[in-house]
C-alpha cells in the first residue's frame, strides 16, 4: 500500500527542481554578498566580472535543467 510510481516521480521532479533553484540562489548569495563579489565599489575587480558571468551562465543552466526536467 505504497505511493504510486507516477505520483512519486512527480514529487521527485518537484523536489529536484526546487532544490536546483535554491542551490543556485544560495551560491549566488554566498559569493555575491558574503564574499562581496557583487559590489563594484570603489573599483570593479576582475573577480566581480567573473562572478556575474558565472551567475548568468548558472541561471541559464538552471533554466534549461528545469525546462528539460518538466518536458513531458
Amino acid at each position: 500500500m505504497g505511493i504510486e510510481n507516477e505520483t512519486r516521480e512527480f514529487f521527485v521532479r518537484i523536489i529536484q527542481s526546487i532544490s536546483m533553484v535554491l542551490l543556485w540562489m544560495m551560491l549566488n548569495v554566498f559569493f555575491g554578498l558574503y564574499k562581496e563579489l557583487a559590489y563594484f565599489s570603489p573599483h570593479p575587480q576582475w573577480m566581480s566580472y567573473l562572478y556575474y558571468i558565472l551567475s548568468i551562465a548558472g541561471l541559464v543552466y538552471v533554466f534549461l535543467y528545469v525546462k528539460r526536467k518538466w518536458k513531458l
